[in-house]
């Protein structure tokens, strides 16, 4: 019986882990889709219209990334990108932008 539930925690740990994201990985997808709108780190937008996405929480961006995915925002640009991302591309873009400096609030 407590093998299983070694196991069934190791489990558990590792899927939490995974879902944190990976701010690496998430830098070089970031590199290749967000950057020519957001900059890349997400601090230099190319437009006014366009959000910067440094320094925001890690849970608000992978929310947004999946409400553009779902239509639940209605962006047509970002619509098209998030559906081509996958949950864990969304967990690791969160990860790059939340860690990344940001002049719109204090950074700790």
């Amino acid at each position: 019986m407590n093998r299983i539930l070694v196991i069934v925690a190791a489990l558990a740990f590792a899927g939490a882990a995974q879902a944190a994201g990976n701010a690496e990985a998430g830098k070089t997808k970031a590199a290749q889709i967000c950057a020519a709108c957001h900059g890349p780190e997400g601090n230099k937008p190319t437009a006014p219209e366009n959000p910067i996405l440094a320094g925001q929480h890690q849970d608000y961006l992978v929310k947004a990334l999946k409400d553009y995915k779902a239509g639940k925002r209605n962006n047509p640009i970002m619509k098209g990108f998030a559906a081509t991302l996958s949950n864990q591309d969304m967990q690791d873009l969160a990860a790059w932008f939340a860690s990344q400096k940001s002049n719109l609030h204090f950074q700790r």
